[in-house]
């Protein structure tokens, strides 16, 4: 034995010439009929291997156990001429078989290619025992069919005779099995190791029936862990109505087929009793098909044909189709035509058998890879997953695979120390392959090889095929050419060959190692033929991907063309599914420089041209390594990279993965989680991986073991059980950076969860676990929960979903107050969440001492801690309160407590509420939806009067709200002097800044009526002295009788902050009445109300709310003077608003409003107040001493309106300031007597005219303090600013009149020059008719000496110059005069001062112009000049007359 030339995978021996079989040369000189003699005798000697390849070149054929009988020699002969008469193609490919695999003299083996080997030798020189009639291909026992089997005349036949036919053609069904399972040599479609002791898959029913939308449906459903599905299980044979389907899901490899052929096995043997008969078909020769066929052509013509009368039998199938089982294998496989005709003439069969349409009751299994399935599946059918091998399963295998052999011990040994190779294993295909090549490795190689021979799935199958080789000689011309047929078929959709699609040697080359399988093929009656097919799919891929790397017909830039990744979300509108899944993994294996040597000596030593295919193969997977991919074919990249073996190619892909990588609704296996650990194993940064949706296999988390770099792993929606959180168990310890764990949706029990609470504390990274929705069992629950001292890190448990009792729920809460890292327990219905606070203590102290909870820092820590606890609709009763409140008694201090939605009723919650105080609650209570009622809200006001540290207590029984407040706990009591000097100290204090501390009762929308007022008030009374009240009744039905009485209750309760009566049907005398409680309620300073919308709110002083928490202050000496100063100084104020104010109710409210206190401010709002009403309020007002202002806001007046506020000027001396702006908003202020006199008076915007103004000046000249006029925005004109410059003398005033915005002209601005003289108290008047709008006159108290006008924007034409002349010239008192933007030039302002006759005096004119024309002195000169010859009495003119010219 020596070294192979093509590298270390296999041994190379030296044919030898032991066992030849000699012959005489003579007689191999005699012709045909001797070279048949000597090819007789020769296969004489091996008669099992001859029986093997009958059935494989004869796949129908039955080694009927009769010529067992007969002589060795005759028996031969009889197998010699059925292979003959096939034809030159099956004869030619028989003749190769055996020269290649039979120890055959060298003479004699190239008689038997020159004769037998090619067309040119295939004779019928065999003579007549060598003559067989074509009637010798049927079945023993099948007669050839009808030509159809419903076109013969039904004959009428006794019910006796029909159970007869059919008695004889169901055993003759299970015969025909029973012969074909018999051998246990591979043939017929069934598996290479068929012959090994059958070890089951997992199997896995899925939990959610099929849907078909839009004519698709997706076979990747949530997958139900638990106990085994036995093949018995696959059948209920107990449900008897509609179509019974049954789909077995599950990817390449995983033994569908062979479960299938198990089946039929079974059956046969009489194991599925309850089926009378057991049909078999496969997709990819039902795809032959062509025409349309009826259930008794597939049965019949197809299968295996009655005796006689197929009618009688097809009608006993058809009465008894419940006792029927059609399997139809590779359902994935089945061409689906999108032409106008709709699916094809098989689909259409399966549909109508599926749907109970054709033989009603039977039971159809179909198998199929997970994908897009056809839309003939009902929605009901049953789905169960196949998932491969686990552990013992891959045991159980390798001990019967080398059952009584010595490699056994080292094949398991392997297995053990090669974690690849083992996660190969999963699949139970590729699980036959390893056992193989070990039973080819073992016996030569050293143990521990198989991690360098068996890295990878390519790597597998080229060990197989070394295996399968000849010792020392590896067939590279068949290898290639084959490869070619492989390509060529996955290029064309082709899964069958036929012998003209291969040529014998081919065909012989692929029997003779196992490569080729071949079975019969029907397509009608009388019609069938044999067929071909690799081994496995994944075979054919692993040979195309050989001759696509080695064959010189394919350049590199082919090559690059078929290294994609195919994603497993198969689209609608594709037809089928892809057949070429694992052709870029088996190249990017074969781009491996360990295959280098292999692909060399394939392609003739040709290793230049090897390489550059491999780099081009690399260089491929390095562009969409650095792709964004969608989850699928992040998995095939995977695989890809993992099987080039190249670190750097790794590390590239798993630094470009993203930091979260989600995978949602896509079958994995242990598989693909394997690879992508072992791609995880080149990332530096950690990762988050998300698997929602996902069919996995229980055993799946055994692949992330040693996993470091997961920091995020969640399990969402999988119906996976106990052997997956096993699995999951053995992995978290090793996973070191594994923060966030999440399993949702599973169907975990106590046996379950108990591996994962013992491997949880050896996780102490954890910060976030989840258990949602797994209906764990309450024990289950508080199993989990006793870790949370051991995950020192843990920041959230998640155990939602989980369906526990109230008693789980109360030791849950125990567990939150005990355990010191808890911050808060939410549970709400479904909802159960932890959430806690790591220490601050290192993790690592408290890994090595767990027990230091009981330490003086653990429990220190406690006492800080504050404790959520939400216990929401949780059907919490009175005695489960009770329970709480005892062991909340226990606990740290409370945040808040939600015992919202419960039955606590008025029982619970005053027990809640009388435990307020006791339970340091630093927040909240709510207590809302527990069934309170209004006898029990006095119980729970009574309950918290003591309470000091609530802050707001809101009730609404109507909204079912009960929510306490709380606010932090005041600090320990000073002593006497301490307090005394910082209650003395407040006087210093403005009032904003004094403390706060003050409480809020709401009594809202809880039906409340006077008969509840006493009782209510009783139990307040305890609150009262704890600080100021904030009372809220409104939304009740006090009405006016409890408006009443509550006036009459309110003194008793002390010194309230706010109470609110809104939307208690109060009337309005009853608004009008609450306010009398002004005098009564020494506390009250505003009232407001808007009677239409039911709005009534007492108030206090906004600036003093609080005085002091203890309602003790009055009783210092400072405190007392400091409240009398408040009274004093803040105003009371009164607010109605949306009222019809009429007459009476006006009288009647200033009458109550005789005794308030003062000041008062009295703001009244309505939509329109009557003339009488303005009048009836303003005769009032005198009876009103303490009013300080009255304001009538959002109200409409009439025009008559400024007269009646005019007159009050005169009517009450203590108006001191009257404002009415349009007509809408009036404001009167009073003075007090402390105050200086002096009124002002406005009138903005109220539409005055010229028909007003004697009337008005009249009324405002019975004001003798007028200090101020405002007439602005109003409707005077120059007619009316004239009326009112005549009347001006009249008003005294003695400060300002405004008379802007009111259209005049320059008229106006002429007439107040001419208007001067006449009112020598006018101090300064200021007129702009520009944009500004401006009339202002300025009054003095008494005559002023000197006037000034300034006219600005006034545009003069020269023939208003004469005019202002003479104004000026009779304005002695004028002295100055400013004129801006008048439009006068140098000319006019000549003509103006030549005009202007004056006493000798000091004048001063100024013109302030933007014209850019400047007057210059020589101009003025000759202006002066001109002004003296005219003027010669006044020679000293331009000496006592300054003229100024202000140039712009």
């Amino acid at each position: 034995m020596r070294p192979s030339p093509w590298g270390p995978w296999s041994t190379y021996h030296e044919r030898g010439d032991q066992g030849r079989l000699l012959m005489d040369p003579v007689g191999l000189q005699l012709g045909n009929k001797n070279l048949w003699s000597c090819l007789v005798r020769l296969l004489t000697k091996d008669p099992e291997w001859l029986n093997a390849k009958m059935k494989f070149f004869l796949p129908n054929t039955d080694l009927d156990s009769r010529n067992e009988t007969l002589d060795p020699e005759q028996r031969v002969i009889l197998q010699l001429n059925k292979l003959h008469v096939q034809g030159s193609d099956t004869w030619q490919s028989f003749i190769h078989c055996v020269c290649m695999q039979l120890e055959v003299p060298l003479d004699l083996e190239v008689l038997l290619l020159s004769t037998f080997g090619c067309d040119d030798g295939f004779t019928s020189q065999l003579g007549a025992e060598g003559k067989r009639q074509p009637e010798s291909q049927l079945h023993h026992g099948l007669k050839r069919p009808h030509q159809s089997c419903g076109s013969s005349p039904r004959r009428k036949q006794c019910k006796k005779q029909q159970l007869e036919l059919a008695k004889k053609y169901l055993q003759l069904l299970r015969t025909s099995a029973q012969q074909r399972y018999r051998s246990r040599i591979p043939g017929s479609g069934q598996p290479h190791a068929f012959h090994q002791v059958y070890v089951p898959p997992i199997l896995r029913r899925a939990t959610a029936s099929l849907d078909t939308p839009e004519g698709a449906i997706m076979g990747d459903l949530k997958v139900e862990d638990g106990t085994d599905v036995s093949i018995s299980d696959l059948f209920n044979t107990r449900v008897n109505k509609g179509p019974r389907v049954t789909v077995l899901l599950g990817k390449a490899g995983m033994g569908k087929t062979t479960l299938a052929h198990r089946l039929c096995q079974k059956w046969a043997e009489g194991h599925l009793d309850c089926f009378q008969a057991l049909f078999l078909f496969e997709f990819r020769q039902l795809n032959l098909i062509t025409r349309f066929l009826t259930p008794s052509e597939l049965l019949f013509d197809l299968y295996l044909s009655p005796e006689s009368d197929h009618d009688a039998v097809f009608q006993y199938l058809e009465k008894n189709a419940d006792q029927v089982l059609l399997i139809f294998d590779g359902l994935d496989e089945a061409l689906q035509p999108m032409g106008p005709d709709g699916p094809g003439p098989v689909l259409t069969l399966f549909s109508d058998l599926c749907h109970g349409t054709l033989l009603p009751g039977c039971r159809v299994m179909a198998t199929s890879r997970p994908g897009k399935l056809p839309a003939c599946l009902p929605a009901e059918a049953a789905m169960v997953h196949m998932l491969g091998f686990d552990g013992p399963r891959v045991e159980e295998y390798v001990n019967h695979f080398f059952s009584a052999q010595p490699s056994r011990e080292g094949a398991l040994v392997e297995l053990q120390t090669n974690g690849r190779l083992r996660s190969l294993c999963a699949v139970p295909a590729l699980c036959q392959v390893a056992c193989l090549c070990l039973h080819h490795l073992l016996p030569d190689h050293a143990p521990g090889q198989s991690v360098a021979l068996l890295p990878t799935r390519t790597q597998l199958y080229m060990q197989m095929v070394l295996a399968l080789s000849p010792p020392g000689h590896l067939p590279t011309t068949s290898l290639l050419d084959l490869g070619e047929v492989a390509l060529r078929g996955l290029e064309t959709g082709k899964v069958i060959f036929y012998a003209k699609d291969i040529t014998p040697p081919l065909i012989a080359f692929g029997a003779t190692h196992s490569l080729l399988t071949s079975f019969c093929i029907r397509t009608g009656p009388g019609h069938q033929q044999t067929g071909y097919a690799f081994t496995h799919l994944s075979l054919q891929e692993f040979l195309a991907a050989l001759h696509l790397m080695a064959s010189p017909k394919v350049n590199k830039d082919t090559l690059t063309q078929y290294v994609t990744l195919h994603s497993r979300w198969v689209q609608r509108t594709k037809a089928r599914l892809c057949l070429s899944d694992h052709l870029p993994t088996f190249l990017a294996g074969l781009a491996s420089c360990t295959c280098r040597p292999f692909l060399s000596h394939l392609a003739q030593d040709n290793e230049d041209c090897v390489g550059a295919k491999q780099a081009a193969v690399v260089q491929v997977l390095k562009k969409l390594a650095t792709r964004k991919l969608t989850g699928p074919k992040v998995v095939e990249l995977c695989h890809c990279v993992d099987e080039t073996q190249e670190p750097e190619l790794a590390s590239l892909t798993a630094q470009s993965l993203p930091y979260q990588l989600p995978f949602h609704n896509f079958p994995l296996t242990c598989t693909d989680l394997a690879t992508l650990t072992n791609i995880l194993e080149h990332r530096e940064a950690p990762i988050h991986l998300d698997f929602d949706g996902c069919p996995l296999e229980p055993h799946c988390p055994e692949a992330l073991v040693g996993c470091g770099q997961i920091e995020n792993l969640s399990f969402k929606s999988r119906k996976c059980g106990d052997a997956f959180a096993e699995a999951l168990s053995k992995s978290l310890p090793t996973m070191g950076r594994l923060q966030m764990l999440g399993l949702a949706g599973s169907k975990i029990t106590a046996r379950g969860i108990s591996h994962l609470v013992k491997a949880l504390p050896l996780c102490p990274q954890l910060e976030e676990v989840s258990f949602r929705d797994n209906q764990l069992s309450d024990q289950v629950v508080l199993n989990i929960v006793e870790v949370l001292p051991h995950l020192p890190r843990l920041r959230k448990l998640d155990l939602s979903s989980n369906s526990i009792c109230v008693s789980t729920l109360l030791c849950l809460a125990r567990v939150a107050v005990t355990c010191p890292t808890v911050r808060t327990l939410q549970a709400r219905e479904a909802d159960l969440i932890f959430l806690l606070s790591p220490p601050t203590e290192k993790t690592a102290e408290l890994q090595r001492a767990p027990d230091l909870q009981e330490s003086d820092g653990q429990r220190k820590g406690a006492q800080s801690r504050s404790l959520t606890l939400r216990l929401q609709k949780c059907q919490l009763q009175v005695h489960d309160v009770e329970a709480l409140i005892a062991l909340l008694q226990e606990g740290p201090h409370l945040e808040e407590v939600d015992l919202s939605g419960n039955q606590l009723e008025d029982e619970g919650c005053r027990l809640m509420a009388e435990a307020a105080s006791q339970l340091h609650i630093a927040r909240k209570l709510d207590l809302s939806d527990n069934g309170l009622s209004v006898a029990g809200v006095h119980c729970v006001l009574r309950a918290v009067s003591a309470c000091w540290t609530l802050a707001e207590l809101h009730i609404s029984l109507q909204h079912k709200t009960v929510v306490f407040m709380f606010a932090q706990e005041p600090e320990e009591q000073k002593g006497p002097q301490e307090r005394t000097a910082f209650l003395d100290s407040l006087m210093l204090q403005m009032p904003s800044k004094l403390p706060l501390s003050s409480r809020r009762m709401r009594l809202t929308h809880c039906g409340l009526q006077a008969k509840h007022l006493e009782q209510l008030c009783k139990a307040l009374g305890g609150s009262c002295h704890l600080g100021h009240l904030h009372l809220d009744f409104s939304g009740n039905a006090l009405g006016d009788e409890g408006a009443a009485q509550l006036a009459q209750l309110l003194p008793g309760l002390g010194a309230l902050q706010s109470l609110n009566l809104s939307e208690n049907g109060l009337s309005l005398d009853a608004v009008l009445g609450l306010a009398q409680c002004f005098s009564t309620l020494q506390w009250l300073f505003h009232l407001d109300i808007s009677f239409e919308s039911q709005h009534i709110l007492l108030r206090g002083d906004k600036t003093g709310r609080d005085t002091w928490a203890t309602g003790s202050l009055p009783d210092f000496p400072a405190a007392a003077e400091f409240l009398g100063f408040r009274q004093r100084c803040i105003p009371r104020s009164l607010c109605l608003s949306e009222c019809p104010l009429e007459p009476p109710s006006l009288t009647r409210l200033c009458a109550t409003l005789k005794d308030c206190p003062g000041p008062l401010e009295l703001q009244l709002s309505c939509e329109f107040l009557s003339d009488q009403s303005l009048e009836t309020l303003l005769d009032c007002l005198p009876q009103l001493p303490q009013l300080s202002l009255l304001q009538l806001s959002q109200t409409g007046l009439s025009l008559k309106s400024p007269f009646l506020l005019a007159n009050t000027l005169s009517l009450c001396p203590r108006v001191k300031k009257v404002d009415l702006r349009s007509l809408h908003h009036a404001t009167l202020h009073f003075r007090s007597n402390e105050e200086e006199e002096g009124v002002c008076c406005g009138f903005t915007g109220c539409s005055l005219s010229q028909e007003h103004v004697e009337s008005l000046c009249w009324l405002l000249s019975k004001c003798k303090d007028l200090s101020q006029v405002d007439l602005s925005a109003n409707l005077l004109g120059d007619s009316g600013l004239r009326c009112l410059l005549e009347c001006l003398p009249q008003v005294p005033i003695s400060g300002l009149l405004d008379l802007s915005h009111n259209s005049v002209s320059q008229e106006s601005a002429l007439y107040l020059v001419e208007t001067l003289p006449s009112c020598p108290r006018v101090r300064e008047a200021s007129v702009n008719l520009g944009s500004e709008q401006s009339f202002r006159i300025h009054f003095s108290g008494e005559d002023q000496a000197g006037k000034t006008l300034r006219l600005s924007e006034c545009s003069f034409r020269p023939e208003h110059v004469s005019r202002l002349a003479t104004g000026l010239s009779q304005s002695l008192q004028l002295t100055e005069l400013t004129l801006t933007q008048c439009c006068l030039g140098w000319k006019q302002l000549a003509i103006l001062l030549s005009l202007v006759g004056r006493p000798a005096g000091l004048f001063s004119l100024r013109d302030s112009t933007r014209h850019t024309e400047k007057l210059s002195f020589p101009r003025l000169e000759a202006c002066a000049l001109g002004f003296k010859k005219r003027k010669k009495e006044r020679k000293k003119v331009l000496e006592d007359t300054e003229l100024r010219t202000k140039i712009n």
